[in-house]
């Protein structure tokens, strides 16, 4: 079923006339449809100058509504201005599949209800060029000379045949939307390899080190941080509001070493280092599978501007090859980015959120990979071996899971998370993760490549292949608060000290222990 649904060529893609023939209409096709409705308005909150607009859940599915005037069935599901390439035939073929996928990730997708708005769609397709085919028809019989009365009845004749076929690229316009609507909520394949089932279901696929035992009562990150002058989130409660903090003494010099660090060593295995922009347009964000206009969301918005924080730089390195096409000789891509992450924590409440660990704004390294089909694999695996060396070079306890199909969110086709041990908070909580999301994103940001050589056309002339769709793959190389809840935690002493990682220690001036400032 996979590789079936990575056929670039069964991608939808609207005939130019149809377009220019119905948009002009499709204000008139929402009035006269039966079945067309239009969406109330979302209300929205702002906090301070950022307009945040909130969704059921966070699970990197969906995409922002920007015109919802025509819909299908009376449904309340939202249309997208940009469009996925989705392989429509593909799902059509392997409909069972597809929906059995869906269902195993917890989707909310109508598999039929696609299958039925392509075929509707195709059929309306054929009857519209055999309407055009018509015309032209038509149209050249009155270059011939013709009598007054022939050529009047031409004349109606075309006349009839354009209105007809304005009607029907109209009927066009709607059904490509009511597509884009329901396609996009399917999510991405999954890895056969991939357990079934809820977080419970994880597999181990690795576990470094063990549990320290500790001599004395053990302190968690807050009281550590707040006590060695490291944290102060009292004041970045009262200049920001909560869950924003200060960074002061060794721990802004903790960041920077981490930071420093770890593109230093991701450098060195092929990566191209970026600084990216902190805001990027709801579109790019969307593409990548985030959703910023849903009740809950995790995404900040600019008020008046289609801007958003990013959450990861992820995004952004995503949008850095949006509608481009790369040689295949220049794949793989590996970047790494430092970057600002920004997050709404909608809805996140207990002990998980104390100090560091949920915060709305933080620090981070990500890779990300843009590859061939035949290379993803692989490269997946030497993303998680290469995060596996720096935890394990930092000397932390941790263990890599295989996380299950109800964990993955639409884009991942399969998701390793690692999750150190954190014994001030008493349990394992997650530090990174890493994903190949295939061709999900790069259908979505249109990012394709050019496989090299040639091939045979049906005349027996050598021609360039057709373009393909690249596969996408991300990892967290360093989530600065949760690194820093991990090193003080883990390497703390009886006298409220902190052991500096050995490897982080030349980017510390040498210093090898975390005291009280004096």
């Amino acid at each position: 079923m996979a590789a079936r649904l990575l056929q670039p060529s069964r991608c939808v893609r609207p005939d130019g006339n149809v377009l220019r023939n119905a948009m002009g209409n499709a204000k008139v096709v929402a009035q006269n449809t039966n079945r067309a409705q239009t969406l109330p308005v979302r209300m929205s909150h702002h906090l301070g100058a950022l307009h945040l607009v909130r969704s059921d859940r966070f699970n990197r599915m969906g995409c922002r509504a920007v015109n919802t005037e025509v819909m299908f069935d009376g449904s309340e599901t939202e249309y997208k201005e940009w469009k996925a390439h989705i392989d429509f035939k593909g799902i059509r073929d392997n409909s069972e599949a597809v929906q059995k996928n869906a269902d195993s990730r917890k989707a909310q997708a109508d598999v039929a209800k696609v299958v039925e708005l392509y075929s509707q769609y195709l059929d309306i397709k054929n009857q519209s060029d055999a309407v055009r085919e018509e015309r032209n028809t038509s149209s050249g019989k009155m270059k011939a000379k013709l009598d007054d009365a022939t050529r009047q009845a031409l004349i109606e004749e075309g006349k009839s045949l354009k209105e007809k076929g304005a009607a029907l690229d109209e009927q066009l316009v709607v059904l490509e939307k009511a597509l884009q609507v329901e396609g996009q909520k399917i999510p991405n394949a999954t890895h056969p390899d991939v357990p079934l089932g809820g977080e419970e279901n994880a597999g181990l696929r690795k576990e470094v080190g063990t549990q320290r035992k500790f001599e004395f009562p053990i302190k968690d990150h807050l009281e550590l941080g707040e006590k060695l002058k490291m944290l102060n989130f009292e004041d970045g409660s009262a200049v920001s509001g909560q869950k924003f903090y200060y960074l002061q003494n060794a721990g802004a010099m903790l960041e920077l070493a981490l930071v420093n660090w770890t593109m230093n060593k991701v450098v060195a295995n092929g990566f191209t280092p970026y600084i990216t922009p902190d805001l990027v347009r709801s579109s790019v964000l969307e593409k990548c599978g985030f959703q910023p206009r849903m009740a809950n969301t995790q995404v900040y918005s600019v008020a008046g501007m289609d801007l958003c924080l990013a959450g990861t730089a992820e995004i952004p390195l995503g949008g850095l090859y949006m509608d481009k096409v790369i040689e295949e000789a220049d794949l793989p891509i590996r970047m790494v980015a430092f970057g600002h992450c920004f997050r709404t924590e909608a809805g996140a409440a207990g002990s998980a959120t104390k100090g560091l660990y949920r915060v709305h704004q933080f620090s981070k390294v990500e890779t990300f990979i843009i590859s061939t089909p035949e290379q993803s694999d692989a490269l997946h695996e030497a993303l998680i071996s290469m995060e596996e060396e720096l935890f394990e070079d930092l000397g932390l306890h941790f263990k890599v899971l295989d996380m299950p199909s109800h964990d993955l969110g639409a884009p991942a086709y399969r998701k390793y998370d690692v999750e150190a041990w954190m014994p001030g908070m008493g349990r394992y909580g997650e530090i990174s993760s890493a994903s190949n999301c295939t061709d999900y994103q790069s259908r979505r940001l249109n990012i394709r490549y050019r496989p090299a050589g040639t091939e045979t056309d049906k005349k027996g002339k050598q021609k360039k292949k057709p373009l393909q769709f690249t596969h996408t793959l991300n990892a967290t190389a360093c989530a600065v608060p949760r690194m820093i809840i991990a090193i003080l935690e883990n390497f703390q002493q009886e006298d409220g000290s902190v052991i500096v990682p050995e490897v982080l220690r030349p980017y510390l001036g040498g210093m090898e222990k975390i005291e009280p400032p004096k």
